[in-house]
């Protein structure tokens, strides 16, 4: 049996998902319905921009947090798997997709699979840019810069420089302070 306090936090965790779900479904709901759920029909042009917007939160909340900002890992599991999971609608993607095929609306389809695809890659990417300007970090983690330009490395020529930092030291988090 395990001890109480872990069955606490266990349940704590599925509360925060729970909470976050159900304001990621209201807000979804709400979308659906809005204006948007009639714009440029046969386009399920709601869902789309639900799916756009999700995709820009999970890559701009899961970047801040993840290399930036501290967080309870309770508001995490609440946002990103809570919130966005409930938010965004991939499933839905696939049935409307499916009915606009049906439909013989192919361009339409198409259209759809095509935007949703690099609209929202574009939308987690500008998540993450705008999340590491909020920041005021470099754009470009140093461990990615690493892989496209080679080792990153520095003198050490005063007191408290850093040592010699690799792509692999900087993907451990070790890098070394001169100290003598």
């Amino acid at each position: 049996m395990r001890p109480k306090g872990e069955e606490v936090d266990t349940l704590t965790k599925y509360l925060a998902v729970a909470a976050g779900g159900a304001v990621g479904a209201m807000l979804r709901y709400y979308m659906t319905l809005s204006g948007l759920g009639r714009a440029a029909q046969p386009f399920p042009m709601a869902t789309f921009v639900i799916n756009i917007t999700g995709s820009f939160i999970i890559g701009f909340f899961l970047t801040l947090v993840t290399e930036r900002i501290p967080i309870n890992p309770h508001i995490r599991l609440a946002v990103a798997v809570g919130f966005v999971g409930a938010y965004t609608t991939f499933s839905t993607f696939e049935y409307e997709t499916a009915r606009l095929l049906e439909g013989k609306d192919f361009v339409y389809a198409f259209f759809y699979v095509v935007l949703s695809f690099a609209v929202g890659f574009g939308a987690v990417w500008a998540g993450i840019i705008l999340a590491r300007q909020v920041e005021g970090v470099p754009v470009v983690s140093r461990v990615a810069d690493g892989y496209w330009r080679g080792p990153v490395t520095e003198p050490t020529q005063e007191r408290g420089a850093v040592e010699s930092v690799s792509v692999d030291d900087a993907r451990d988090h070790s890098t070394k302070i001169v100290t003598e």
